[in-house]
């Protein structure tokens, strides 16, 4: 375990943020310990997009990135003209690890692991001497007046003191990695403003049974738009995936916030549109066509040809009409069941998913005790705040991890 002594930076949280702040502080020559109460670090980075780790999104462009992050943007400013997209990449090519982009402009490692940029991060602080320290869970704060410096309280060591402190802590997603919020508590009792930490980027469950059969099954280019008691609140389009108790995807979590909102005023439906791009007239000659060509199969074998095989069955059931039904014999009163299910399959939510399943979490230390030039806190000078203990939303997309670059290096260069 740790022995007393003093350091010039010590950086609370092994995540993503923590690890370039370290990273970046001992690069500029400060003697820097990193503690971890998990045993190893980055757990939560392991585990990103599927294991994929989407390291950022492809907009270097400073205005047109942080208008993802909506009212946050005009605190982000400064630090994006810092160390934004652009940099990030750089700092990773420069580093040997390959990239490389996809849909909407997602980047990920050119080998499709998470374990490649953890590799980098953890090689970064190597070649720069930062003290690690794992297993050590940090149990307070305390700020010395005469001296300036700050005694972190770690159970099992009387003291480490340290001129400049970073917390990295997280928010309150994925608990088994780590994140439980703790960070919240100690910045609180130093006298920052700490709004409720909440699940921002979550999947959604469904009242649906028939939704277990299609778990597994992606569907791109679909448009989902949120009912909250019968009013229109929000339109989304992009990429979904069903899951075992509902549905998830990246246009499935930017929309979860806003359906956690709706559910504080009544019944919850999300229309479920699966041809987005066509309107009803032009898919129903669609559909009679395939009817009309092939009418001497079954409706099924028809559908399946529109939709994926899997979503089939329980499509059929919702527009109450026998999969076994030959092409010929499909009423018009049936025919215009189905285009109406192909426009808007309705699916009731029970609820959003609990915080293990969370991306992200919303909430946070209140932006403005914050300056955004150096991540120094405006109420406690020798504090440095990263990442998720900031108050602010954004997208699935590579957006919450560049937050924590850019936040990391911005904290690790003026610290």
């Amino acid at each position: 375990m740790l022995r007393d002594s003093t350091w010039d930076v010590v950086v609370i949280g092994g995540g993503p943020a923590g690890m370039m702040a370290a990273g970046r502080a001992a690069e500029r020559g400060r003697r820097v310990l990193l503690i971890e109460k998990n045993p190893t670090l980055g757990k939560k980075l392991l585990i990103t997009g599927g294991g994929r780790c989407n390291v950022t999104n492809n907009k270097p462009d400073v205005h047109a990135m942080l208008a993802k992050y909506k009212k946050s943007n005009k605190f982000l400013f400064s630090s994006f003209t810092q160390f934004g997209v652009s940099e990030t990449l750089d700092f990773f090519h420069e580093q040997g690890m390959e990239t490389k982009e996809e849909l909407e402009g997602r980047v990920f490692p050119a080998s499709n692991k998470a374990q490649s940029v953890w590799d980098v991060m953890m090689r970064y602080m190597k070649i720069n001497n930062v003290t690690i320290q794992t297993n050590a869970t940090v149990v307070g704060i305390d700020l010395h007046d005469s001296t300036g410096e700050v005694q972190i309280r770690v159970r099992g060591s009387s003291g480490i003191r340290s001129r400049a402190i970073i917390v990295a802590t997280g928010g309150t997603s994925h608990p088994e990695t780590g994140s439980t919020g703790e960070g919240f508590r100690w910045l609180r009792s130093l006298g920052h403003t700490v709004a409720q930490n909440d699940l921002s980027l979550v999947p959604i469950a469904l009242k649906d049974a028939w939704i277990k059969k299609c778990a597994g099954v992606t569907l791109n280019d679909i448009k989902l738009t949120l009912l909250s008691a019968g009013v229109k609140k929000s339109i989304t389009k992009g990429k979904m995936l069903f899951t075992h108790v509902g549905i998830s995807g990246p246009t499935v979590l930017n929309l979860s916030r806003e359906v956690g909102d709706a559910l504080q005023g009544g019944e919850v439906v999300i229309m479920l549109d699966l041809f987005p791009t066509l309107d009803s007239a032009p898919l129903k000659e669609k559909l009679q066509t395939l009817l009309i060509e092939q009418s001497n199969k079954k409706i099924k074998n028809v559908l399946s040809q529109l939709i994926p095989p899997t979503l089939v069955e329980p499509f059929l059931a919702l527009a109450d009409i026998s999969g076994e039904t030959p092409n010929h014999s499909v009423r018009s009163e049936q025919r215009k069941t189905l285009v109406t299910l192909l426009k808007s399959i309705p699916l009731h939510v029970a609820g959003l998913l609990g915080k293990d399943k969370a991306i992200v979490s919303s909430g946070g230390v209140d932006l403005r005790e914050v300056d955004f030039k150096t991540m120094q806190s405006r109420i406690v000078p020798q504090l440095y705040l990263v990442g998720d203990v900031l108050n602010i939303d954004r997208p699935s997309g590579g957006y919450s991890l560049q937050l924590c670059w850019t936040t990391g290096y911005v904290a690790g260069t003026h610290c």
